[in-house]
């Protein structure tokens, strides 16, 4: 096994951001997306592959059909309508959503066109009730700079977000509607050659800029990247890896890919040296008595257990050029897309239960030789040759091509595995429900004139005005929180660099302790800043209500603080009690004098966490700390 090293391989990278718009309704009716996880509606389809204009069937969307999902819908009369359901035509594009796509479009120097044609992408894995989605290409060409490097923008597209993926239930796939329609930009840079590192860097300048409209939206799921990755011997193969998350993930992503990528092309001549031919064979009753959990499970559900023999090709399986890299690997990923548990292949036997003589009785039914190698496969009997076939064509693939041409998904990690192939020219074809749209001069005029100030200039002026350090300025404006602290400082008297702080520290820490901060809506924050106000909480209630609520203990502020026990304690009350625990530890304080105040504050804290401030019980502990000193 080798040790890989990147920068030897000639890896491009292309970025593609998926950015959604900050409208009041979706692209193609008048319906709010609001999240939500209640559903009042619920239907279902099953969508199923048809050929474009051209006669020809896309190969992303012949493969997606061979898994024969049922699609379950969950829709909300407040986020949904007939149009989401593909019971109503589309209505006309949304003004604002187009309005906002031009002004993008013009602070990348992108060239825009006189007229968009709508388009229908097709996609049949449910996420879209209609199997297409709607696609706008609303310029091409621009550019920006980050850090001195000029990155081309290759198309800027302004199309429908796709509905949340609610997940697989056997063989039915969930969705929810709400999000279904919501207009988002889609940006594609130019392919570029830089060290890793850069990589966050240029997809954290797109952001800003987008960001900077202060017309896009903020928060998880609001901005995803994409990212394409090709090398320099992979013969032109471009993979697109989707569901880039966070940009700390785009380093890895980059590097695992061209890892894997590499690994094939060695897997490939490591085939090529092989004279291989294969067979398969039913072994169900064979493997009756196996003992391992997945072949007993699969045996009552009555499902088929097949053996895949390929001659002459011991090893291959098991063979890893880098760590991580197998050829195994790849047809474990390609058998899971169709719903399978996984496979089992010879290199890694005996395991998982399948014994010694399990794989004796094999050998000799099968006429397994110490040359040949071979698969293990469980799964319904409907399906079992179409994923045999699919395994053989994968493994021809890479012997003849090397990389096949693949979408990935990224993963928390920071690999990727196989989603499905990449689309080809199939995929698109024009609206017909949809009149094109002209941009008329006028409108160009008004995007131009509403290009952003820069990310530089909208920190400075942040500075300036809330009086912030250039650290919390820069975390403030990154955060999905800069619209709510803007609103809160204008109708709170507070001090900015606190609301911030707790806008920014506080709720990252609490999301590192694996809380959900979507929990925790806007509303309800704006609420506690308000009670701070009124002097109904102390500064130190925010975070235990913070805790509470996107812990899940409970839905809002009041019930939060009363779960919490919290609620305004006067200062004669808060002394009676810092009293009564001075008496108690009368030794601490003859002991360390006026230090004692770090132990006994550790104790009032307990006492009164999130029903007094800091300041006001450190005042009266210090005080009566120093009455019990001159009476001792």
């Amino acid at each position: 096994m080798e040790e890989f090293s990147i920068k030897n391989i000639g890896v491009k990278v292309g970025l593609e951001i998926h950015q959604q718009l900050a409208t009041n309704k979706k692209l193609f009716c008048s319906c709010n997306p609001i999240e939500t996880d209640e559903y009042s509606i619920k239907f279902q389809r099953k969508l199923r592959a048809s050929k474009s204009e051209l006669g020809e069937y896309d190969p992303a969307v012949l493969f997606e059909s061979t898994k024969s999902k049922t699609i379950m819908y969950y829709a909300n009369d407040e986020s949904s309508c007939l149009v989401e359901q593909d019971e109503e035509p589309p209505h006309e594009l949304d003004e604002d959503a187009k309005k906002i796509s031009l002004i993008i479009s013009s602070a990348l120097k992108s060239n825009i066109f006189s007229e968009i044609y709508p388009m229908r992408k097709t996609v049949i894995d449910g996420s879209n009730t209609t199997g297409f989605q709607r696609t706008m290409l609303i310029s091409q060409g621009g550019f920006f700079d980050t850090g001195g490097i000029k990155i081309g923008v290759q198309s800027i597209c302004l199309e429908e977000d796709a509905a949340k993926n609610l997940g697989d239930e056997g063989s039915v796939r969930k969705f929810g509607l709400e999000r279904l329609g919501v207009p988002l930009v889609e940006i594609a840079t130019e392919p570029f050659e830089v060290e890793l590192t850069e990589i966050k860097k240029i997809a954290l300048s797109l952001g800003r800029i987008l960001r900077s409209t202060k017309k896009v939206k903020r928060g998880l799921g609001s901005i995803r990247q994409d990212v394409n990755i090709s090398i320099k011997d992979g013969g032109g193969v471009v993979i697109e890896v989707k569901g880039v998350q966070q940009l700390d993930q785009l380093e890895k992503v980059v590097e695992y890919e061209a890892k894997r990528q590499h690994g094939l092309l060695k897997i490939s001549k490591k085939i090529q040296e092989k004279n291989w031919i294969y067979d398969n064979r039913d072994i169900t009753e064979l493997f009756s008595e196996c003992k391992s959990k997945i072949i007993q499970s699969a045996i009552k559900k009555n499902q088929k257990i097949m053996a895949i023999t390929f001659r002459n090709m011991a090893g291959i399986f098991g063979f890893s050029p880098y760590e991580g890299i197998r050829l195994g690997k790849e047809v474990a990923e390609l058998v899971r897309f169709f719903g399978i548990g996984g496979v089992f292949h010879s290199d890694e036997l005996p395991n998982y239960g399948v014994e010694k003589t399990d794989l004796e009785k094999l050998k000799k039914f099968s006429k397994i030789s110490e040359n040949d190698a071979f698969l293990i496969l469980a799964s319904p009997e409907k399906k079992i040759l179409t994923i045999i076939d699919q395994i053989i064509l994968r493994i021809e693939y890479i012997k003849n091509h090397g990389i096949p041409i693949d979408t990935r998904l990224a993963t928390q990690s920071g690999e990727t595995k196989f989603l499905r192939p990449r689309p080809g020219n199939a995929r698109m074809y024009p609206e017909t429900d949809i009149p094109p749209i002209i941009i008329t001069n006028e409108e160009l005029s008004e995007a131009q004139n509403n290009i952003p100030k820069s990310w530089d200039d909208s920190i400075k002026e942040l500075e300036t005005k809330y009086k912030l350090n250039l650290q919390l300025a820069e975390q403030i404006f990154d955060s999905r929180y800069i619209g709510l602290f803007e609103k809160i400082i204008e109708k709170i008297k507070i001090n900015p660099t606190f609301v911030a702080s707790i806008l920014c520290s506080t709720i990252t820490n609490l999301e590192r302790n694996g809380l959900n901060s979507n929990l925790l809506k806007n509303d309800e924050i704006f609420k506690l800043f308000s009670l701070l106000e009124d002097g109904k909480i102390s500064k130190e209630s925010i975070e235990i209500i913070f805790e509470s609520i996107m812990s899940g203990k409970s839905k809002n502020t009041e019930e939060a603080m009363k779960n919490a026990s919290i609620e305004s304690v006067n200062e004669e009350e808060i002394e009676k009690i810092i009293v009564g625990i001075v008496d108690k530890n009368e030794i601490i304080i003859k002991n360390q004098k006026e230090r004692a105040i770090g132990p006994l504050m550790g104790i009032v804290m307990k006492e009164l966490r999130g029903k007094a401030s800091g300041e006001i019980i450190n005042r009266l502990l210090l005080e009566n700390i120093k009455n019990k000193l001159e009476k001792i």
